[in-house]
C-alpha cells in the first residue's frame, strides 16, 4: 500500500490546525495532530498510529479528508442520513389526518375508535406507506402534523347526564 501524506498546509490552514490543537473537542485535537505530524514531519499513517494510538485506517481517512476538503475536516460532521426517511410523504400525512376524522367502521373494523395499529394497517392497505409501519411511526407522524394522540376516554363525551360521575368512578 502506498503511503499517504498530508499536503503542505497554507498559512491560514496552518493557523487553523494550530488552533485545533487547543480545541476543547478531542476529535479536533487528534485530527490537527495527525495532519501536522504528516505534513511537518513526513510521518506515515503507521508511525502516527503508534504515536497517538489510533488505527492506521483512521489516520488515512483524516489525511485523505484534509487533502480533499482542507481544514473543514477538523469539525465533526453529522452521521445522520441526509435523505428523507419519513414513512409518510406530505400527501399521505394529509390523508392520514382525514382518515382519523372518519369512523373505523367505514374501513371494516368493529371498533368505533381508532388505534395506532389500525391506522398503520389502513395506511399500508391504501398504499400511503411502502410497508406496514410501527404504531410509534404513526404516533410521531400525527404529532408532526399537530394531532395530539391520547387515550379516547380522556376526551370522549356522552349525552348521558351521569357520564362524568360514571367516568370518574372506579369502574369507568
Amino acid at each position: 500500500m502506498k503511503a499517504i501524506y498530508a499536503r503542505k498546509p497554507s498559512k491560514k490552514e496552518r493557523q487553523e490546525l494550530e488552533n485545533g490543537l487547543k480545541s476543547p473537542v478531542g476529535a479536533t485535537v487528534r485530527r490537527s495532530q495527525i495532519i501536522l505530524l504528516s505534513a511537518d514531519e513526513s510521518k506515515t499513517a503507521r508511525e502516527i498510529s503508534a504515536r497517538i494510538g489510533q488505527s492506521d485506517q483512521q489516520i488515512r481517512k483524516v489525511l485523505h479528508a484534509f487533502n480533499e476538503k482542507g481544514t473543514s475536516c477538523l469539525r465533526l460532521q453529522s452521521r445522520a442520513r441526509h435523505d428523507d426517511q419519513r414513512a409518510y410523504d406530505a400527501e399521505a400525512r394529509e390523508q392520514l389526518r382525514e382518515l382519523i376524522r372518519q369512523s373505523p367502521r367505514e374501513h371494516g373494523y368493529e371498533s368505533s375508535l381508532w388505534t395506532l395499529e389500525m391506522l398503520a394497517e389502513v395506511s399500508h392497505q391504501k398504499g400511503w406507506t411502502n410497508h406496514q409501519v410501527h404504531p410509534d411511526t404513526v404516533s410521531q407522524t400525527l404529532m408532526g402534523i399537530g394531532v395530539n394522540w391520547g387515550r379516547a376516554k380522556h376526551w370522549i363525551n356522552s349525552p348521558d347526564k351521569n357520564y362524568s360521575g360514571k367516568k370518574n368512578a372506579e369502574t369507568g
